[in-house]
């Protein structure tokens, strides 16, 4: 008799997990779902606040305009790595869900007509249908090889010197120094795939900050006199005479990134970039945020250093054309200002670069 009941206790036990199986299968598929449409909206609304924050210190004045777009470009990265680790979290127990559900482990519910679970590396989609009504819950997380739309972290280094309107002389006989004069620049851009299913054509678009300094030859630096600025020789030997322009500009070039378009054996289809030769044309638009110059010298066995900031009639707006070419993250690049550097001079002369960028992904 004690036998017949203990059978009778397993077959009961059996049969109320097969029954929570079968209950359960289709409402933790839901419950997934819902949380990554939860964890979504709760991280937007998060950034959404973050945003509203830092506008009000903007209309404040507490903060100026180039701090609350750093800020607000931190706040949005912080917010999109959330999403991320979150839904890795949610997509890792719809794995283990399905997984459970193809080893037998657990049941579809009968009362359910259809359901289906779509995989693939990095993404999901999961649909079902119950009665007359369809219930559709779909999040899709693509993976960074499927994504329109990118981002890079651009920094740029080399030559830096003036050309003179009228002047067809070289380089080398310039008022400045060639190899002494040169230029940084560093940003962030976003990468848009142009056409959806080709990899070839992209808008590339950003902030960037360049810096543009020139050293002038045969013990020299800038005077401003009225409205007019010009080198003159200084009464004392120079050991350093720097001058330099700080910008804030949006970078705009139309790409062309013959990187090809792969797919696997599943069927996906990946777009990569900065994998192959890419080539950059375009131009860019901003304005002059500093003025500054740099002397050394030595005076009666002193060591003399002068910092001088002001607008030294540099011009306050900027903008010029500019290209690149190269292979994979490095490119050669060139940019050169439309407008003259000093605004008012009777010979204009405009600032010229050239040198290495890297594109990081």
């Amino acid at each position: 008799m004690q036998k017949i009941i203990l059978y009778a206790a397993l077959l009961l036990c059996t049969f109320v997990t097969q029954l929570y199986a079968q209950e359960t299968f289709e409402e933790r598929a839901k419950k997934i779902s819902e949380n990554i449409t939860k964890i979504t909206s709760e991280e937007k609304e998060a950034l959404k606040k973050e945003v509203e924050d830092i506008n009000k210190l903007l209309d404040n004045g507490t903060i100026s305009s180039e701090k609350a777009e750093a800020e607000k470009l931190k706040v949005a990265e912080k917010r999109a790595k959330n999403i991320e680790t979150r839904v890795a979290e949610e997509e890792a127990k719809l794995n283990s869900l399905v997984k459970d559900q193809v080893d037998g482990t657990i049941a579809t519910n009968t009362k359910l007509e259809t359901d289906t679970i779509n995989m693939r590396r990095g993404r999901f989609i999961i649909s079902y249908e119950k009665g007359d009504k369809d219930y559709k819950k779909h999040k899709e997380h693509k993976p960074y090889y499927e994504k329109r739309t990118t981002s890079q972290f651009v920094f740029a280094f080399g030559l830096n010197n003036l050309i003179t309107d009228g002047e067809t002389s070289s380089l080398e006989d310039s008022d400045y120094r060639t190899w002494g004069s040169h230029f940084y620049e560093w940003g962030f851009t976003n990468n848009t795939r142009v056409f959806k299913n080709d990899n070839l054509l992209h808008l590339k678009y950003g902030l960037s900050l360049m810096y543009n300094n020139l050293r002038p030859t045969d013990n020299r630096y800038f005077v401003k006199n009225g409205n007019q600025t010009e080198l003159q020789e200084f009464g004392l030997d120079l050991r350093e005479s720097r001058f330099r322009n700080v910008q804030l500009v949006v970078p705009m070039h139309l790409e062309f990134d013959f990187t090809p378009k792969t797919v696997s054996d599943d069927g996906v289809t990946r777009f990569r970039t900065h994998r192959s030769f890419r080539l950059g044309v375009g131009g860019y638009g901003g304005f002059n945020v500093k003025s500054k110059q740099i002397l050394k010298y030595k005076e009666d066995d002193i060591r003399v250093k002068i910092k001088e900031k002001g607008d030294f009639n540099v011009s306050d707006f900027v903008y010029g054309l500019s290209t690149y070419v190269g292979y994979k993250e490095t490119t050669l690049y060139l940019k050169y200002d439309l407008n003259p550097m000093f605004k008012n001079n009777a010979i204009d002369q405009n600032n010229i670069s050239l040198g290495l960028r890297f594109d990081f992904n």
